[in-house]
């Protein structure tokens, strides 16, 4: 029995170590190493913001060819593909200062982080279904908030000492490190439908009307959490008193982040997943209104501390739920739910910079992810009636 929590312990940590690289190295080590490449690359803010959306576009790619893969031979196989190419994309942007070898290392950069996410998840809560564990994918998301606080942390270390090239191989370093044991623990996946007693994995997917409002009630998600974490920096620092602080706000973002994933894995056992969403969602409105409402860097760091509690979890929970459904090729329709949360990750930021420019302040994007949140709670509410009354199975 010990050898066989050994092993499960070894594949949970091959996805934080996979999410570690290939989220918080290869796709968001660019945000704090940012400004060095301003200042020592000669890269332009307009291109910036292109390998920003170049290193989105390439995420929702992965997110659309893991929705149409069902092979689980074939998804296990491109994951370790995509952990390879973590480290290469890393490597790519320190061996040039040409824009497309850039634009070209963040595309791939973007499906990489869309492997481990998505089919790396899916792979490892298949194995915990077929060998009768905790179906939960808490600790594996913990790697998110892990692999951002971890690069912005490793960036502050290696500012005074190297130079932005030279962190970048630094990190592939660092990469080529946490790739031995992303593909090493992970066993190979395995094609038969049944877990290891024997038993068929049966998929029980849910009924349409249930698919459509758990797609828009992620969409809401979606919106609440790319508003406040692309604009939140820009908004604190435009308030009386706050100038400077956003970094520290944000930082605060991802500390909360790391463990919040295992609490709420914890709660939804006591509450079920849905009102343990419900429970999530409502809070983070609070955390989103809190800095507006009341001013001041306590009220700021409240907010934060909320919203990167809440914004993880939520996250962690639908893909659990997701995956839950069709054990037999989970990450189909995690790819699904993430290619409705990615459309919002496209519109949010749209949106929000229009009403910036109306109104003159980011502030008012606040308004509207609050809004989007208080709308997709109350579809989970609706969801909630769904499953209640035995309509949530098709």
């Amino acid at each position: 029995m010990t050898d066989y929590m050994d092993q499960r312990i070894r594949v949970l940590c091959a996805g934080i170590f996979s999410i570690v690289l290939a989220l918080g190295i290869a796709r968001f080590a660019y945000t704090p190493l940012l400004p060095l490449m301003q200042q020592q690359a000669g890269l332009g803010v307009a291109e910036a913001g292109w390998l920003a959306a170049i290193n989105y576009a390439g995420y929702l790619s992965g997110a659309l060819i893991a929705s149409l893969i069902s092979d689980m031979m074939l998804k296990d196989r491109l994951y370790r593909i995509g952990m390879v190419l973590a480290v290469f994309s890393t490597a790519m942007m320190g061996v040039s200062t040409d824009f497309s070898v850039w634009a070209l290392s963040r595309f791939v950069a973007g499906l990489s982080s869309a492997a481990s996410l998505l089919l790396g998840s899916g792979l490892i809560l298949n194995w915990l279904i077929r060998h009768h564990h905790r179906s939960e994918l808490g600790l594996h998301f913990s790697g998110i908030g892990l692999g951002i606080a971890g690069a912005a942390a490793a960036v502050l270390l290696m500012n005074h000492v190297f130079n932005w090239r030279e962190q970048w191989f630094a990190l592939t370093l660092l990469g080529a490190l946490l790739v031995v044991p992303a593909l090493r623990w992970l066993p190979v996946a395995e094609k038969n439908a049944v877990t290891s007693t024997g038993k068929k994995m049966e998929d029980a997917p849910p009924a349409p009307l249930f698919m459509r409002l758990f797609m828009l009630a992620y969409f809401c998600a979606g919106i609440g959490y790319v508003v406040s974490a692309t604009f939140i920096v820009a908004i604190v620092d435009h308030m009386p008193g706050l100038q400077g602080k956003g970094t520290l706000v944000f930082f605060v973002i991802g500390i909360a982040a790391a463990p919040s994933c295992i609490a709420w894995d914890l709660i939804a056992r006591r509450t079920g997943k849905l009102n343990a969403l419900i429970l999530a969602s409502s809070l983070q409105v609070v955390g989103i209104l809190m800095p507006v409402f009341f001013g001041g860097l306590l009220s700021a760091i409240a907010g934060a501390l909320l919203f990167g509690g809440t914004v993880m979890g939520i996250v962690s929970l639908v893909l659990t739920m997701a995956g839950q459904y069709y054990p037999t090729r989970p990450a189909k329709m995690m790819g699904k739910m993430t290619l409705s949360y990615g459309a919002a990750q496209i519109l949010g930021p749209a949106f929000t910079g229009s009403m910036a420019v109306h109104l003159g302040s980011y502030a008012s994007g606040l308004y509207l992810a609050a809004g989007f949140m208080i709308a997709g709670t109350l579809v989970l509410m609706l969801l909630k009636a769904v499953e209640s009354r035995g309509m949530h199975h098709a």
